[in-house]
């Protein structure tokens, strides 16, 4: 008889570390469920699964981390204990797997292999943000990170303006935090003062907000003081 395979299941984890009550009693009953995780980080993975209160000592467990570059075989060796019966947690390092990580491409062969995905619910910066936006959630899309150069960050912001105008939808963005001034500014000098611009910052943490307001607005009240904080930025209509 064949062996019965194992499941991938997609584990949620807090976006800020101190934000553990965000994380689901049921999330929290898979993790304890679990010996096997692939991972971004090792280190940030296990601290998160150790604050769980896991019933096995953590040395006992197996965090493999996603290798850089990804390539189909190594996708293939890290999903294995599943193909031998044993269930997997993917994890991000804040919020959701697969959203705005590589996590998809483990998700993609799970599928391809025939193993079970089991998604769980838990916090996203990127829906956080958009929910306490104001701006249009009926429509929008997201594209993850625009480019660090100057110039074509100038032309990606137009271009995400004339979107949001033409669709009447919200465009949603994330940035390295510690290029968060240099968004802000780029923003002010390419996008019409009319442009709705939300910033949400540091969210699940203590000082973490989310913001709207015009470009002119922000121009005249000041830009915040958000170096290396996590953000998500997001462009409306107006």
């Amino acid at each position: 008889m064949a062996k019965q395979q194992g499941k991938l299941f997609l584990i949620p984890t807090p976006i800020a570390e101190e934000s553990l009550e965000s994380i689901s009693t049921e999330v929290m009953r898979v993790v304890h469920s679990l010996r096997y995780f692939i991972v971004e980080k090792a280190r940030t993975a296990r601290r998160f699964v150790s604050a769980t209160s896991h019933p096995e000592k953590i040395e006992f467990l197996v965090f493999e981390e996603m290798p850089d570059p990804h390539d189909d075989l190594k996708v293939q060796k890290l999903l294995k204990p599943a193909l031998d019966g044993q269930n997997i947690g993917l994890m991000s390092e804040a919020g959701l797997p697969a959203i705005a990580d590589p996590g998809n491409l483990y998700v993609r062969e799970a599928q391809r292999l025939g193993i079970e995905v089991v998604p769980l619910a838990g916090p996203s910066s990127i829906m956080m943000a958009l929910m306490a936006s104001g701006l249009e959630g009926q429509r929008f899309s997201f594209h993850g990170y625009l480019s660090a150069k100057k110039p074509e960050l100038q032309a990606q912001l137009k271009d995400l303006e004339k979107r949001a105008v033409r669709e009447d939808a919200t465009q949603i963005f994330i940035e390295t935090p510690y290029r968060n001034k240099q968004v802000m500014e780029v923003a002010a000098q390419s996008l019409e003062g009319k442009r709705q611009f939300c910033i949400a910052a540091g969210l699940g943490s203590d000082d973490g907000f989310v913001l709207t307001r015009t470009i002119g607005e922000w121009k005249k009240e000041g830009w915040p003081e958000i170096h290396k904080v996590p953000a998500v930025f997001l462009i409306g209509k107006g």
